[in-house]
């Protein structure tokens, strides 16, 4: 069987050769199993990548993002239970991933599905008997937050920022290229913050003004209204459906984003249909201060991420006048209180 490695394109070959020198192959038999290959059919980009109106022109798959991390990760530390739990932390993403969070009225952490990481693993005879091979509790691996440089809280840098953070400004929007993405990686190791925790931080105050200055670029694309109204609707769309017994909560699990559209334009209900085949296609978005009943209008609170990377010389923030305007530039951004949709 071909390593997973060999089976993505040129770009992603080299991106993922820039993540980790040397491969780990153990990962293989895990990104393998029914569970992670699921991952596959999952795009990054909650929903919006669907909609025919998008700024999106490429997949991205939570399985790819998943590798990706686990790849950081071993880079940094060489730990196969590290490796293995950032491998497994989106194996919980639904379709349409933090949608269902929008739904489960978690539009601000977007946490909720996380905790049914430990009972897909469980479940799993393919993934319990690898652990069981390589000798590795499940305890060790079912919760990457349990390891700093895998997770941490908002803004420190983490495998998983860092990943969807190269992953958005390379493969969605073009804010830099492989060459720029390894200059920013290899000024990367890990520094003990203020608390005594490993992190992972900068080695220079340049690149790490390098890096922020790209990265906040991606982080008002994150709160757009676009993005929010997406992922309300498409959490409205799935509780209608749910209600209506069209579905159940395992077809999250079990079909493909692009399965699931499916039955939604198919659904015996053609008021749902139609409203969501309008959805897709419309593009007028008013952003506006004030609730509209008569609109699909939602409220635009939801999780802002940005990061204040750690430098030999402390928080970039706190000592780059450049990286202090870029971040202060994203936090006092206006962001309308409501956003709705003509369809």
């Amino acid at each position: 069987m071909k390593k997973y490695i060999q089976l993505q394109s040129e770009n992603t070959k080299k991106y993922f050769k820039i993540l980790s020198k040397d491969y780990p192959e153990f990962l293989d038999d895990y990104i393998a199993t029914k569970e992670m290959q699921r991952l596959d059919g999952i795009n990054q980009i909650c929903g919006a990548y669907w909609r025919k109106e998008n700024i999106y022109e490429n997949m991205y798959s939570v399985l790819m993002h998943s590798v990706a991390v686990a790849l950081i990760i071993w880079n940094f530390t060489h730990d196969k239970k590290q490796t293995i739990a950032g491998l497994f932390h989106d194996i919980s993403s639904p379709a349409f991933k933090h949608c269902i969070d929008f739904l489960n009225g978690d539009a601000e952490k977007q946490e909720t599905l996380e905790e049914q990481t430990r009972d897909i693993i469980k479940n799993s005879k393919e993934i319990m008997a690898l652990l069981k091979r390589d000798n590795i509790q499940l305890e060790e691996i079912v919760d990457y937050k349990i390891y700093p440089i895998a997770d941490n809280d908002i803004p420190k840098l983490s495998a998983d920022r860092l990943e969807y953070t190269f992953m958005n400004g390379f493969y969605y929007i073009k804010v830099w290229d492989l060459g720029t993405i390894k200059e920013i990686y290899d000024d990367i190791h890990i520094i003990k913050n203020e608390e005594g925790i490993e992190e992972l931080g900068f080695k220079t105050k340049e690149i790490a003004e390098k890096f922020i200055n790209g990265a906040s670029k991606l982080w008002p694309l994150w709160v757009r209204a676009e993005d929010t109204i997406t992922m309300y609707f498409f959490a409205d769309v799935i509780k209608t459906m749910y209600d209506g017994k069209y579905i159940t909560k395992n077809d999250l699990f079990n079909y493909s984003e692009k399965e699931f559209i499916n039955l939604i334009e198919n659904c015996e209900n053609k008021e749902v249909s139609n409203r969501f085949n309008k959805f897709m296609i419309s593009n007028d978005i008013v952003e506006c201060d004030e609730y509209k009943s008569d609109k699909f209008c939602v409220n635009r609170k939801v999780k802002r991420r940005y990061i204040n990377p750690l430098t030999e010389d402390g928080r970039i923030y706190d000592i780059s006048p450049i990286a202090k305007e870029d971040i202060d530039g994203y936090k006092n951004m206006k962001i309308t209180k409501y956003a709705y949709i003509n369809m």
